[in-house]
């Protein structure tokens, strides 16, 4: 087990209606806030008026910045800082999933710097002070609500980077499972695609020992293979959707890697997949996740015939280590598949003629990428290669 560091300072308010108390929390924290959101729906079924109508019985003063869209984009991360210097604004309430969120919390961290915010994404600069940031959950998935990271588009050099810091870390974050009722079933399926990532991530480790946490991610990888197909079903279940908002904000809140090493490799290579493309970050990791496993499977086979019987169900008996793994990684595809998920880039239609460019600024400058496997420019060729 490996030494580390566990912080969580955000204060989760979860269950029904939570975002009509959206001012009481906020009051705390701040008069005057940018609202930060995307998407017509929010409007449209009355979410935004529930949530900046107990604002003003707070007196909370509010201005709204809407535009926030997959990929979250740098540009709308200066006019935010624009927005909040004019008015004064000390805090930045995030409404939506994991792009509004990263997007607050960019804002946050720019107001208060001289130069420009992506100086934090591409390592110029570090952060010093940042606005205080609250988020109300609409899209589960990423787990930013409880998180310390935040991921942006440069959309003038197609650059998808991000941070890790504790700044950035949500003073509270409402989880209402309601709010996933009007979800398109697409954004639900990227949404389980992404929690996925997330503990394949954290499992897939070099660390030798790391038992509790090993029993926690396959208990969540149960949960997420067992929930999906009942929510695909019943979207509108209220105990379906509060299981899976919380696994979301669970997987990448810290808690499920303490101890041990993450890989992250395959979320870098997706990165500039959904950078170049702009293909929603779930619906990479889809792609991404299964060629990375075919890749790196000589690595380590008990973690790979682990997983595979202790999550898929693989029975063992009359089968050798390799036959395991590789159902194993057939039983990841037709899950994803399951979800009405393309596996490949060529059924995503993305084009191949920029595989060594997406290679290369993968590394970013750094000779390998990801501890389970470390991988070189070639190895990220190949996966991508695999990916097809």
């Amino acid at each position: 087990m490996e030494d580390f560091t566990f912080k969580s300072k955000t204060k989760i308010i979860f269950g029904r209606a939570k975002e009509n108390e959206t001012g009481k929390y906020v009051h705390q924290y701040s008069s005057k806030v940018l609202v930060h959101y995307g998407g017509d729906y929010l409007e449209q079924n009355g979410t935004l008026d529930r949530i900046t109508n107990s604002l003003k019985e707070h007196n909370v003063e509010f201005v709204l910045l809407d535009g926030v869209v997959p990929n979250p984009r740098l540009s709308v991360v200066r006019r935010g800082i624009e927005i909040c210097r004019k008015h004064d604004i000390d805090f930045v309430l995030a409404i939506g999933g994991g792009s509004a969120i990263d997007s607050a919390k960019a804002i946050a961290l720019g107001v208060p710097y001289e130069g420009d915010p992506w100086d934090f994404y591409c390592g110029k600069a570090e952060p010093k002070s940042a606005l205080g940031i609250g988020a109300i959950l609409t899209i589960p998935g990423s787990g930013s609500e409880m998180s310390e990271s935040s991921i942006i588009t440069n959309e003038e050099t197609e650059t998808k980077a991000g941070i890790d810091h504790e700044l950035v870390v949500p003073e509270f974050s409402i989880l209402n499972p309601e709010m996933c009722y009007t979800l398109p079933s697409y954004f639900l399926s990227c949404g389980i695609a992404d929690i996925l990532s997330h503990q394949f991530e954290r499992y897939f480790t070099p660390t030798p020992y790391a038992l509790l946490s090993d029993h926690l991610l396959e208990g969540a990888m149960q949960t997420i293979l067992s929930l999906a197909p009942k929510l695909m079903s019943e979207p509108n279940s209220y105990n379906y959707c509060a299981e899976l908002m919380w696994l979301a904000t669970v997987s990448h809140n810290g808690i499920l890697d303490a101890g041990r090493q993450s890989d992250w490799a395959s979320h870098r290579i997706e990165h500039e997949i959904s950078a170049l493309y702009d293909i929603t970050h779930g619906a990479g990791m889809a792609i991404i996740f299964p060629a990375w496993m075919k890749h790196v499977k000589k690595q380590d086979k008990d973690r790979f015939v682990r997983l595979g019987t202790r999550v898929f169900n693989i029975e063992p008996e009359g089968k050798t280590p390799d036959q395991i793994v590789d159902l194993t990684i057939e039983a990841v595809e037709a899950f994803l598949k399951s979800l009405n998920l393309t596996t490949s880039l060529t059924e995503a239609e993305i084009p191949t003629d920029k595989f060594e460019l997406m290679a290369r600024k993968a590394l970013a400058g750094n000779t390998t990428l990801g501890r389970f496997k470390a991988l070189i420019q070639d190895d990220i060729l190949q996966i991508l290669q695999l990916a097809l």
